[in-house]
């Protein structure tokens, strides 16, 4: 994915040094020459000097090919007005970080897909949301370093008709992740599940584990048959 970031503060570095090593297109944009020298010498991601509330900086970092933004400045304003600029230029999947929770209704008024409130904030956290945009976190603990998340099976999954038992001894499941319940929209029915318990499709699975090993998890459940 090409993905630009406003903000190369240690929200934003930590960020782009993460998605470079997944090996997406990185863009960072910030005020400071310093900030972007650092970033292009040392995470090996493009770096634009200036303000990203200016269109032809945007222009400059590519704004058009972008597929997220990722807005981490230290101002709710300046990420708003970033944010607005992004979704005048067609970007679909737009992320930004919010300080003051005063201002979430205009985030959605301004087509923000994703809010992260400043106490949330971690990278790992950031690079979820952008990967697998599909999983609804629902609480984090241990200073953000796991998450309880909901990921819903797709139609055609493979894990479809196997029992918990079966996923969890799967290879490709990782031992790290917990499936703590399973909620059935066709029956409108929770199940806390035991081994024998059968995923089907459409169900709504609840996770817990690490950042990474979430990503594992649900991209198991998203594998097709």
């Amino acid at each position: 994915m090409y993905i630009i970031i406003a903000g190369g503060g240690l929200v934003g570095r930590g960020l782009a040094q993460r998605l470079v090593k997944a090996r997406h297109d990185v863009v960072v944009i910030d005020k400071s020459k310093a900030v972007c020298e650092w970033v292009a010498a040392r995470l090996g991601a493009l770096a634009h000097h200036g303000s990203a509330t200016s269109i032809d900086i945007l222009q400059q970092a590519g704004i058009e090919r972008a597929d997220v933004t990722v807005s981490t400045m230290r101002a709710d304003a300046d990420n708003l007005a970033f944010a607005m600029l992004a979704r005048s230029f067609g970007v679909e999947r737009v992320i930004a970080r919010l300080r003051n929770p005063q201002y979430e209704s205009a985030y959605r008024l301004a087509g923000v897909t994703t809010t992260v409130h400043v106490s949330d904030v971690f990278a790992d956290q950031l690079l979820l949301d952008i990967e697998q945009p599909h999983l609804q976190q629902v609480y984090t603990f241990a200073a953000g370093q796991a998450s309880i998340v909901v990921d819903t099976v797709p139609d055609g999954s493979a894990a479809a008709g196997k029992t918990v038992s079966e996923i969890a001894a799967s290879p490709d499941f990782p031992n790290a992740c917990v499936i703590t319940g399973i909620y059935r929209a066709e029956t409108q029915t929770f199940v806390v599940p035991r081994g024998q318990a059968q995923i089907q499709a459409s169900d709504r699975v609840f996770l817990v584990a690490e950042q990474a090993n979430l990503r594992k998890a649900s991209k198991f459940l998203h594998r097709k048959a």
